[in-house]
């Protein structure tokens, strides 16, 4: 904070802490950038509310991050039948693995990471001070991010997620040092963001944009006045790039905040790379048959077992009902007849029929997810966890097939 802005003293909550003070368009922003561990980022923004008048706060949070955030017992309401159905799956287990991270450091530490958001909207409902929450749909940035990189660095990516379910050790000094400087996000990712250009965009630069985008926006919508002053919140990693973004852009607020806020159509590789694999295979199947009925026989055997077989084994690597099993057995087979739901959630839906998620499951979800045997004691974690492990399961069974397939007939 620059001398001049106070003839008083700083109070000790607001010493050595990262502000910028800016114009734009006629209102003034004071930019806190804050730790999301650390009670003096709550501190501060207490003591900027108590100390200054604002006209706004921003926070960056999206609007289900803010709700997460007010409402901690909103997911209970999940409905997993629809998660699995309309294929979110994946993003809802991407973010309890991210929710796992957040618990890991507030077990660790004591304080809720997100505690200096929640300070800052408090505060401003307080004082009846409009609230405006600046930054993209965190689903809408996972997805950005897993469709910015290529195939093989999805599996790192998958690989790293994993891990983080099975880590049981404390979380080091060093990197909780680097979180502070850092972005909540890029830390849960940080060992793929810091190596990719990619996913560094998705998740940093293109949020410095989009945050700075809409506070444009939300102040076009302002009656810019006498001393107009918004408090802007943000992580400190994200302090210079949007205040630079906020300095020095010329585009449509709206239309930027359109564009980043859209998810890229997926790539059609993949899809005809897997349909032009599966077809290769049928081919070989009907070559074999007309070659020889029991050479046939054997093909379309080692396709059923194989996709069906290692199907089955991922339900019952993620503690399955019998159901689940015999349902992933009899669905990856049959994954060219039947586009639309995977095998993989044909075998969730019916583990969460047969064992279908209780209220203390929901209650207890956020809990048990932050050790890896949590993941099989939790009814909506294991359904998930059935989703993904039977999703490997067939992939991994179709080119195990293949590769059998085509060497029976050389």
């Amino acid at each position: 904070m620059n001398a001049h802005e106070t003839d008083v003293a700083l109070p000790p909550a607001l010493e050595g802490q990262p502000i910028e003070r800016m114009t734009r368009d006629g209102i003034e922003y004071v930019v806190l950038g804050t730790a999301h561990v650390s009670r003096a980022s709550v501190e501060a923004v207490q003591a900027l509310l108590e100390r200054e008048h604002f006209d706004a706060v921003a926070v960056e949070l999206c609007a289900s991050r803010a709700h997460g955030i007010r409402d901690p017992e909103a997911f209970k309401q999940m409905d997993l039948f629809e998660v699995i159905r309309q294929g979110k799956a994946g993003m809802v287990a991407a973010s309890l693995v991210l929710s796992s991270f957040q618990k890991r450091l507030a077990a660790q530490y004591g304080i809720e990471p997100g505690a200096e958001m929640k300070a800052a909207m408090d505060g401003a409902d307080q004082r009846g001070t409009p609230i405006w929450l600046v930054d993209r749909e965190v689903g809408t940035t996972l997805k950005r991010a897993w469709r910015s990189v290529g195939f093989f660095q999805r599996f790192g990516l998958l690989a790293g997620m994993l891990g983080s379910v099975f880590e049981r050790e404390d979380i080091a000094e060093a990197d909780i040092e680097k979180l502070k400087q850092s972005d909540l996000l890029e830390s849960a990712f940080s060992e793929f963001a810091t190596g990719s250009a990619p996913l560094y965009r998705a998740l940093i630069a293109e949020r410095d944009e989009y945050m700075a985008a809409r506070l444009r926006e939300h102040a076009a919508r302002m009656d810019v006045g006498e001393g107009k002053r918004v408090l802007v919140v943000i992580g400190a990693g994200h302090l210079k790039g949007m205040t630079e973004q906020l300095r020095t852009q010329q585009a449509d607020p709206a239309s930027t905040a359109d564009v980043l806020a859209q998810t890229p159509a997926a790539s059609p590789w993949p899809k005809w790379i897997a349909f032009g694999l599966v077809l290769a295979i049928f081919v070989a199947i009907g070559f074999a048959f007309h070659r020889d009925a029991s050479l046939g026989a054997d093909a379309l055997k080692n396709w059923v077992l194989f996709t069906g077989g290692l199907a089955a084994l991922g339900a019952l690597a993620a503690g399955g009902h019998p159901l689940s099993i015999v349902a992933a057995f009899i669905a990856a087979p049959l994954k060219p007849f039947r586009p639309g739901i995977p095998a993989g959630g044909i075998s969730a839906m019916a583990e969460a029929w047969v064992r279908k998620p209780r209220v203390v499951d929901f209650e207890n979800l956020r809990d048990q997810i932050t050790h890896w045997s949590g993941w099989w004691k939790n009814r909506v974690a294991r359904t998930l966890l059935n989703f993904f492990l039977v999703s490997i399961g067939t992939i991994a069974g179709e080119y195990i097939a293949g590769i059998h397939i085509l060497r029976s007939l050389i």
